[in-house]
């Protein structure tokens, strides 16, 4: 609903239901990250002649980095007298449903995950941590536009009040003033950085340092944060 001064927002968390089971807008926008990455790391391996066999083992690889990492990172950093002060906190670790995911702790994970998979695969195919990781930023920067767009969704991580005609009162959680949609602001900011490094990458693979596009996106990202 959209009056003069902001969006008042109270949309379902869930997309429809099966039975007990919950399908949330958050995992489906999780999950489509996934699936755009497949994608978009077949069009570099074909550019490049790295076999396409390889995307199986490295979809696996950023699922379980990315799902355990983050887990533990929200039980960790967040919760750890909790989840490791009882059995039954310990044992909600293994139900993320219950409690949360750690951005954080995925990108921990995830950078162990690639560390391996470059020692596992790259000396045989001709790749190494670097160049998966200049690559892997890419796809990073769109998945994290569809999560925040989750978060979205969840009513969760906004802002600060605000006066502006996009503020958002998030009615879920009974707000009665409007905040600013920090979710958007940063699906925004990585959607833009994800256009900007793939355009790069089409245009300018050759003449850019290794590292270059890391580098880009570890600027841009926080510096969006920021």
């Amino acid at each position: 609903m959209l009056d003069f001064l902001s969006v008042h927002w109270n949309v379902n968390p869930v997309f429809f239901n099966l039975g007990p089971l919950q399908i949330r807008w958050y995992s489906l926008l999780f999950v489509s990250g996934f699936i755009i990455g497949w994608y978009i790391f077949r069009s570099f391996f074909r550019k490049e002649g790295v076999p396409e066999k390889l995307l199986d083992p490295l979809l696996y690889t950023l699922l379980i980095c990315t799902i355990v990492g983050a887990r533990l990172g929200h039980c960790l950093f967040y919760q750890p007298d909790y989840y490791f002060g009882s059995w039954k906190g310990f044992l909600e670790i293994f139900m993320p449903w219950k409690g949360g995911l750690a951005s954080h702790g995925g990108a921990i994970a995830l950078l162990l995950g690639m560390w391996w998979f470059a020692g596992r695969y790259g000396k045989k195919y001709g790749f190494d941590f670097l160049w998966i990781m200049d690559r892997l930023c890419i796809t990073v920067a769109f998945a994290a536009c569809l999560i925040r767009l989750g978060n979205l969704f969840n009513s969760e991580i906004y802002g600060d009040v605000t006066s502006l005609p996009w503020g958002f009162v998030f009615e879920r959680w009974n707000e009665t003033e409007p905040k600013h949609p920090t979710q958007l602001y940063e699906a925004l900011s990585y959607l833009i950085l994800g256009i900007v490094l793939i355009k790069v990458y089409d245009r300018k693979l050759d003449k850019v340092h290794r590292g270059f596009f890391f580098g880009l996106f570890l600027v841009g990202c926080f510096g969006m944060r920021f």
